[in-house]
């Protein structure tokens, strides 16, 4: 039997051109094919990546999961949305904007008003991607804010949650600006991605157009320490302009600082 060209291409190494676009994507693109199918350690891949995202969506925020030290460290405690489960969350995701009665009362009793920076986690689509980059990014920011003088909110983890949430933090803690590290929809190239959520002084009537986003928080994505920055910076654009949102444009020239 003849090698196909795919073979041949293997055994010979991809031209430059191939190779160059592979190494800019983790997409499975140009990886070769048997027939009409892909190879078997593609399909492999693929549903080892499948898995994985299907475990975080339906995995549960649990602060134990995290380092214990990390924990103590910041003090962090624990709240939910107004949904009572994982099948509840995501057949009705306007129970995730909301907090519980109780998680309403807890907050109002733990966490001081009126700071400059509030930063919550949120389990979102992906706890797989808040175990994995918020401590690393966590501390960053947190030291970041101290060293530009702001004041900083008693920070708690959201059991539930869906981005508008912030509407939430910001009628009951009042911050100048609201950060919500939440875990992004995992896909097929990694179920580790975060997002982090801004408002400036979020309320009950924000949409989505209010609010600024820095996106794929990962290992192949944005960097912690560089999200850490962009975050940063994008709240000093939000207190100083006062404003979030489309009104608001992240500076590109401050990247670099």
């Amino acid at each position: 039997m003849m090698a196909s060209s795919d073979d041949s291409l293997l055994a010979g190494g991809w031209p430059e051109i191939v190779r160059k676009i592979r190494a800019r994507t983790p997409a499975r693109v140009l990886t070769g094919r048997v027939g009409a199918a892909y190879r078997t350690n593609t399909q492999l891949d693929l549903r080892q990546a499948h898995a994985a995202a299907r475990d975080a969506v339906r995995d549960e925020l649990d602060l134990e999961s995290f380092d214990p030290d990390f924990i103590k460290r910041w003090n962090l405690f624990e709240v939910s949305s107004a949904a009572n489960s994982k099948d509840e969350y995501l057949l009705h995701p306007n129970l995730g904007r909301t907090f519980s009665e109780a998680s309403q009362a807890r907050l109002f009793e733990r966490c001081p008003r009126q700071r400059d920076l509030q930063v919550a986690i949120g389990d979102g689509l992906s706890v797989t991607a808040v175990l994995t980059q918020v401590p690393k990014l966590l501390p960053a920011l947190c030291d970041g804010a101290k060293t530009r003088g702001w004041t900083l909110g008693q920070i708690f983890a959201i059991r539930h949650c869906r981005v508008g949430i912030l509407n939430e933090i910001g009628e009951i803690l009042a911050p100048a600006v609201a950060v919500l590290l939440i875990g992004e929809r995992p896909g097929l190239a990694t179920a580790e991605s975060l997002s982090a959520y801004l408002a400036y002084r979020p309320n009950r009537i924000h949409t989505d157009a209010d609010r600024n986003l820095i996106s794929n928080v990962h290992s192949r994505g944005v960097s912690c320490p560089d999200a850490a920055t962009r975050i940063l910076n994008l709240a000093a654009q939000m207190m100083n302009s006062r404003s979030s949102g489309t009104l608001l444009r992240e500076d590109s020239s401050m990247l670099e600082e």
